[in-house]
Order: C-alpha cells, then structure tokens, then sequence
C-alpha cells in the first residue's frame, strides 16, 4: 500500500514537472514552435520582443560607450558630445535593434523576410511618410484651432544636422517597426485570431513608451496611454492593409521627424530640437498634450483613432473584394 502511495506520488511529480518543462519550452523566445493556446503564444512573442530589444539597446549602447572612449571621452565622467550629436548617436545606433530583429527572424524563427512584412517593393514607404505628414498637419490645426499651441514665425536659422536628423528618424522609426509589426505582429497574425494579434501589438508598443509618460500628470497619462494603444493599431492596419511593414516605419519616421525637427514640439515627453517652425504651446491641458506633447492630446487620440477606423474598414473592404 505504501509502495503504490510512494509510486502514485512519484508519477504525479513526473507529470507536474513534464508540465513545466514544455511550458517554459512554448513560451521560451528561442525557439520557433507555435503549437500551442493562444495566450501562451502571445506571451512567447512579448519575450521574443523584448529579447531583441534588449540585446539591441545593450549592443548599441556598448558601442557608443567604445566609441566615447575611443574619442578620448569619459562617460562616467560626463564628458560627452553635443547634446545633437548625442541625439544623432542614439538614433542611428538603433540599427542595431533592426539587425538583431532580423537575425533573430531568420535564425530562431527560420523564416523569410517577407514573411516578416520586409517586401521587396518599399514603395509603400512613402504612402506611409506622406499619411504621417497629412495626419500631424490636421492634428496641429485642430489643436491650433483652440489656442493651445500658437504659430511663432519660421527660423532663419537653419541647422546643418537637420538631414541627418531627418535620417536618424529613418532609422528609429523602421526600428520599431521591425520589431513590434514585424517580429510580434507577424509572429501571431495567422496564428492568434486577428484581435489578439493587433492587442497583442499594441500591449509591446505601449509598454517601452510608459517611462516617457512618469513625469506627467495622471489625464496626460491616461491620455497618453490611450495614444500608444491607439496609434499601434493604427500602424498594425496600415500594415495589414498594405502587406508590408514598410508604410508603417514611413508613417511612424515622418510623424516623429516633424514633429520634434520641423515644427520643434515635444516628441513623447522629450523637447524638440532646432527645428524649421517656431511653435508653442499655452498651458498645459488635454488639448495640447502637456509637457508630454500632443501624443497625449484628446484631439490628436480623435484624429488618430479616426484614422485607424478608416484603415480598418478599407483593409476589410478590400479582403472582401478579393475572396468574392
């Protein structure tokens, strides 16, 4: 009677741990199964996301710390570059984090780039960058339209980094792209149910983007929250509706570009730099954004949110052309 007890136990620990074993295997980012519940499969691609973030950031930030020593340049000492050069630094080390996204398509998930949205044709580039320019437009005019942010002349002055800044956003912009619509979005579409996926890809967008959000007010944050969630849906139908990931690192680089360099407002919570267009904000409320800036503006979440419905319904629109 004993024995059996003993042996009952022994088998029942068996199975606990069998259990936790493929547990940690489904959900481990470093490797390719997908067979398993829906929630499980989201999780392995919140790992994954931040397993190349992560090892993105850590890679570039060694490099840049290398290279501040390399110029004769103590960091631990505060001895640094310009505060523009420091920005242009940071935004083309993101280059990294494509890289390591790409590898990690390729070599953990054994998949082809396509597959990851990177289309040959990145003509969808520009439709993207053009539906960045056109929805920051008519955000500043409503917002503008209510007093809150006034229009202060054009500067004269005109900064020889502004190029390049043009080509760090570039960077940044496709950065975030491959990894929240590429690696989480296309990891879980065809897998998860549509809803799950874009939930999914907005829950990984949002969370980086929380810090810039800890020195604001408790409506900017709410506000502001509501924007990134709103915004990655936005960018995960312009994705579905263009098939590639291409329109969105367009959309998302120009947005960032001209609102902190040409108009020189401040881009999630950051100041804008040296910029073409001299504008201000009056007060701080939920038309404007706050210090955060207008990503955590009712108006420009109505704009936003407006758009992605849009996108939604043309991308719905178009699937039902195509299998009538």
């Amino acid at each position: 009677m004993k024995k059996s007890i003993v042996l009952n136990q022994s088998s029942a620990g068996q199975k606990i741990i069998g259990a936790l074993k493929t547990f940690l295997k489904n959900i481990s980012p470093f490797n390719n199964r997908t067979d398993m519940p829906s929630v499980l499969l989201v999780l392995k691609k919140v790992f994954a996301f931040y397993l190349c973030y992560w090892a993105g950031i850590f890679l570039a930030e060694g490099l840049v710390i290398g290279g501040l020593f390399a110029c004769g340049k103590n960091f631990l000492r505060g001895e640094m570059f310009s505060d523009d050069v420091m920005m242009l630094i940071k935004l083309y080390g993101m280059i990294i984090v494509i890289a390591v996204s790409v590898l990690y398509w390729k070599l953990i998930e054994k998949r082809k780039l396509h597959e990851m949205g990177v289309a040959k044709n990145i003509s969808g580039w520009f439709i993207g960058a053009a539906a960045g320019i056109l929805l920051l437009i008519v955000s500043i005019s409503a917002i503008m339209v209510t007093g809150t942010i006034k229009f202060d002349g054009v500067s004269t002055d005109f900064n020889i980094t502004m190029p390049l800044m043009l080509g760090g956003y570039i960077v940044q912009g496709a950065a975030e792209e491959f990894l929240s619509r590429g690696v989480v979005f296309h990891g879980l579409k065809g897998k998860v149910s549509l809803p799950v996926a874009v939930g999914a890809n907005a829950l990984v967008f949002t969370l980086p983007h929380l810090s810039t959000l800890g020195g604001s007010e408790p409506q900017f944050i709410i506000s502001g929250v509501i924007n990134l969630a709103v915004i990655s849906c936005l960018f995960s139908f312009i994705t579905l509706r263009t098939k590639s990931i291409w329109a969105a690192c367009g959309l998302h680089s120009l947005w960032n570009f001209c609102l902190s360099c040409v108009l020189g407002l401040n881009l999630s919570g950051s100041e804008g730099s040296t910029s073409v267009i001299n504008m201000h904000t009056e007060g701080a409320n939920l038309l404007n954004g706050g210090i955060y800036g207008i990503e955590a503006s009712i108006i420009t979440n109505a704009i936003i949110a407006a758009a992605a419905v849009l996108l939604w319904y043309s991308y719905k629109k178009d699937n039902t052309e195509r299998q009538a």
